[in-house]
């Protein structure tokens, strides 16, 4: 028997003890009306209560419960537990939503849910970005209302969701997506978005790398097989000097083939992430010398080169890739200047304590639309010119890679018909004296 009961029966039973004292000692009607009127009571107390609760029930379920009495008092306390328990699951549910919102926040693809009719539910940052849409104001509406690429439209309509659709949408120019819907439960579907613009861009690359290197090889095996040909077949009519020029320019072309072998191995361990060679203090006047050395050897007098400013400071990284570097600089001076032009080679000490190596030149000059694309492998801006010098168009990629593995900085500036300056800045922490 429960506490309401129990108390309906206490009363029953006060009520009718009540009214027999009543009726034996005065009459029946008197006892009558003192058992309905404690009834009448009794019944008020539980409407009152049963109101109380009723009124609760419509209010905000955070609104605390009122207190009772007797079995209420029970029964309160009982839907007090019950209301308890559901507001800490509704905290836990609300915590779990919470965390999941903020994951799918944090997700680096794009995620949009999808009702049965293709509604947006919901979206994260990203699917904004991705798609150009906003959570505020496009919740609700049909994604083919507002995405309107005709390809998406026919790959979500379709239903064939096995392979990802590629897509270049009108909102984000310039960006490359793949997006892949993924049905779940009662006909509604994840879209979730992948920004490739760089994978793109690498697979590019790659393929624009072999098609370089396969062009740059395939004219100096030209030359050579031509010349071999030549020889074996007139060899016997040939005369010394003859067969001496055609080997001579044989060499010339398997050097150029063997410079641009080496450049490639180089840069690829540049970009590969190779570990660094061990790193030592090189002294800048025994460095910059050999390099001003190899740059007159090449220049062969055709032109004037100075080397200022070194006062006996020090670099503390690899000697092989710091040559490399600065050479690759001045060599480039020596290749794209006019014969009688002037090449300075510098070094100079900042007052915060970072130092620069520039080469300068008063050469041609380079047009300024080239020079943020002058450090990508085979980029050139004459490529006759650079083919006639010698060049492999790998020279300033390596520079740029072989820099940062430094912590330091290639700056250009230039001006059509004036030359150019390359300037390597190293940072503090690399420069010792």
């Amino acid at each position: 028997m429960n506490p309401f009961q129990l108390e309906v029966l206490l009363v029953a039973v006060g009520a009718l003890i009540a009214g027999m004292a009543l009726w034996l000692r005065y009459d029946s009607v008197l006892a009558l009306a003192v058992v309905l009127g404690m009834l009448f009571l009794f019944g008020l107390h539980h409407l009152h209560q049963f109101t109380r609760l009723m009124r609760w029930l419509e209010q905000p379920p955070e609104t605390p419960l009122p207190t009772g009495g007797g079995a209420w008092e029970v029964v309160f306390a009982a839907l007090h537990r019950r209301a308890r328990l559901a507001a800490e699951e509704r905290n836990q549910l609300s915590t779990a939503l919470e965390r999941f919102l903020l994951a799918g926040q944090a997700l680096p693809d794009g995620v949009v849910i999808l009702d049965g009719h293709h509604a947006i539910e919901w979206l994260n940052a990203t699917a904004e970005t991705h798609l150009g849409l906003s959570r505020e104001q496009d919740t609700g509406s049909r994604i083919t209302n507002l995405l309107r690429e005709p390809d998406f439209i026919v790959y979500i309509e379709a239903g064939q969701y096995a392979e990802p659709l590629l897509l270049h949408p009108v909102r984000n120019p310039g960006c490359s997506l793949s997006l892949k819907v993924v049905p779940y439960g009662d006909a509604r579907s994840l879209l979730l978005s992948r920004d490739i613009t760089q994978l793109e861009k690498l697979e590019t690359m790659r393929r624009d790398f072999v098609a370089n290197v396969s062009h740059e090889l395939k004219t100096p095996l030209t030359v050579v097989n031509g010349f071999v040909e030549t020889l074996l077949d007139g060899l016997p009519e040939l005369s010394g000097e003859e067969a001496k020029h055609y080997l001579t320019l044989v060499h010339e072309q398997a050097q150029r083939m063997q410079r641009l072998i080496e450049d490639l191995l180089t840069l690829s361990a540049l970009e590969t992430g190779r570990p660094a060679p061990s790193e030592e203090c090189v002294a800048l006047d025994e460095l910059l010398a050999e390099v001003a050395d190899e740059a007159r050897a090449l220049s062969g007098g055709r032109h004037k080169i100075d080397l200022v400013g070194v006062a006996g400071d020090k670099l503390l990284g690899s000697r092989n890739e710091l040559r490399s570097a600065l050479g690759n600089l001045v060599s480039n001076a020596v290749r794209y200047t006019p014969e009688a032009g002037a090449i300075r080679i510098a070094w100079e000490r900042a007052a915060d304590g970072s130092g620069a190596f520039s080469v300068s030149d008063n050469g041609l000059g380079i047009e300024s639309q080239h020079l943020p694309r002058l450090t990508e492998r085979f980029y050139r801006v004459d490529r006759g010119r650079s083919r006639e010098s010698g060049g492999t168009g790998l020279g300033l990629a390596i520079v740029k890679h072989a820099l940062t593995r430094h912590q330091a900085v290639l700056e250009i500036s230039s001006e059509l018909g004036r030359g150019s300056t390359f300037t390597a800045r190293f940072p503090p922490q690399r420069v010792k004296q």
